[in-house]
């Protein structure tokens, strides 16, 4: 039953479609959630649907690990978005959706444009399969299909909203089949906030299972040995060059920088629970940590980032080892001269605001802060953790605001009160400063793709944020340019005024207040 996705030659993804019947695009069978025509933006219904079908434990955990803010849906994209990058970034592992059908185009399409080159496998439904069960019996012949130890490690199966809403169990799947293991997961819009969040279910999920596998036995080690010195695992991915950074700074320490989390293939999962300390360098894995700490691992929050960030993880990070304060201090000694050179020699100057759904936004900030920047506001998608409390403490001692599970609507009206030099944020923010004539940069491309650690973490930022905010004059030209076009209504140049029709928008509004009422009437029933 399972379709993949296949390449022409000249390697575009082209989705084969299956030959049982899909559910129609957009819309959720109703033995799934009781009401036809619901989207991923239905998750009240969703909820309810998927607590009757016994998810209940799932969503209540989901709701302790990724706490929900003022919105009541994602912001950012599919959060399954996360899970699947994840996946399809190591080595002998297949990915599985089940899902509906425009849900895993999209999801397919995007990871293909992300530049996965590889299948994924699909599932399909119709209401019929749903209702019978037949989904996870096609879900479970899928796996068997797929499971060859010649080729993989692990296949990972990952509902979407439609399968998690109607109860399909993956956790009845078999664990292991033919020595591939098998790992289910539940990505639901209506209960994982952000996609960054939802690597965090998929990372935390493959080291639960590797640490089991460890505790009942020998594993295999990984391909390359890390070190011989004991390790520091790090959660969260980031630039490629920062772990290495890292390594360079506890090298005093006589530490090894292990694994970055999520892994690039399943044998690193053993090396990075053998570590001595864990360091949630993204405080929103709260899966990962929590493997992690059944492990007997500590973890340490913040990251190396500016002088003062540095110092601080190196003390961290050296009394969670019991190492003494001269050593600690000998490291710190090392690498802070340096990474104060590099701010001096780069400083940044203007106000800035900045947001993101990445997780790493107050890390940004500290090391725009101690590069000379003002910086007003910082909002987060991600929600406040333990393992962010340190970096939130250092921002709101120095006037800045921070906002945990941030919404468009916080983002947008920081920028208004505080007109800033520049905006750096998600790429609604980024069009909305554009519109106001404010230089503006998208946070996932432009700022987190750039390493933040140690010295060279220090002058990354300096030359393309300065350089946005140089752009000012250019900026308040084309908004001189293009004066007058209008918005809304009167966008575009016009001969005369645009036909408003004010008795079809009363119309319409009508409509769509009745529809709301009926949605209220059928809520309290």
């Amino acid at each position: 039953m399972t379709r993949e996705a296949t390449y022409d030659d000249a390697g575009d993804a082209e989705v084969i479609r299956a030959e049982a019947q899909d559910a129609p695009a957009g819309t959720a069978p109703e033995a799934a959630t009781g009401t036809d025509g619901l989207g991923c933006h239905s998750g009240d219904e969703f909820e309810r649907a998927a607590r009757a079908a016994g998810q209940s434990e799932l969503l209540d955990r989901y709701a302790e690990d990724y706490p929900q803010g003022p919105h009541d849906k994602p912001q950012s994209m599919c959060p399954a978005f996360g899970s699947l990058r994840v996946g399809l970034r190591m080595k002998r592992v297949a990915t599985v959706l089940s899902g509906s059908a425009c849900c895993v185009y999209g999801l397919t399409f995007v990871s293909h444009f992300y530049g996965a080159r590889r299948s994924v496998g699909y599932v399909p439904f119709s209401s019929e399969t749903l209702v019978t069960g037949k989904l996870f019996e096609d879900i479970r012949e899928s796996v068997h299909q797929l499971a060859d130890p010649a080729k993989y490690d692990a296949i990972v199966v990952t509902n979407l909203c439609v399968p998690t809403a109607s109860g399909v169990p993956l956790r009845l799947l078999p664990k292991e089949i033919d020595g591939v293991r098998v790992v289910g997961i539940d990505v639901p819009g209506f209960g994982i906030p952000t996609h960054a969040e939802a690597k965090d279910v998929l990372a935390g999920a493959m080291l639960d299972y590797a640490r089991e596998e460890a505790a009942a036995g020998p594993v295999p080690a990984p391909e390359h040995r890390v070190s011989d010195r004991p390790t520091v695992t790090l959660l969260g991915e980031m630039f490629p060059a920062d772990p290495m950074t890292i390594g360079a700074m506890i090298e005093p320490l006589g530490l090894a920088t292990g694994p970055v989390v999520p892994c690039r293939e399943w044998r690193e999962l053993y090396a990075a629970l053998d570590c001595g300390v864990c360091a949630a360098i993204h405080p929103f894995y709260t899966a990962a940590v929590r493997a992690m700490e059944k492990a007997g691992r500590p973890v340490i929050g913040s990251a190396p980032v500016g002088v003062e960030g540095t110092r601080a993880w190196l003390a961290a990070l050296g009394a969670a080892y019991g190492l003494p304060e001269e050593r600690i201090a000998a490291a710190q000694d090392a690498v802070l001269p340096g990474i104060r050179a590099a701010l001096e020699a780069a400083p940044v100057e203007g106000r800035i605001t900045l947001s993101g759904y990445e997780g790493s936004e107050l890390l940004v900030a500290r090391l725009l802060i101690e590069s000379g920047a003002e910086i007003p506001y910082v909002g987060t998608a991600c929600a406040r953790s333990r393992w962010s409390e340190e970096d939130a403490a250092w921002l709101e001692a120095r006037g800045v605001e921070v906002r945990f599970r941030a919404s468009l609507e916080d983002d947008l009206a920081a920028m208004e009160r505080h007109a800033p030099d520049l905006a750096i944020g998600t790429t609604p923010v980024v069009q909305a400063a554009k519109e106001r004539g404010t230089p503006a940069l998208y946070f996932t491309n432009l700022i987190s793709a750039r390493p933040l650690m140690g010295a060279a973490g220090a002058g990354s930022l300096a030359e393309v944020v300065n350089a946005a905010i140089a752009g000012k004059d250019r900026m308040d030209r084309m908004t001189e340019f293009f004066e007058g076009v209008g918005a809304g209504d009167t966008a575009g140049v016009w001969e005369g005024d645009p036909n408003v029709r004010e008795d079809f928008r009363r119309q319409q509004q009508k409509k769509l207040d009745k529809a709301e009422k009926a949605r209220k009437a059928q809520e309290m029933i």
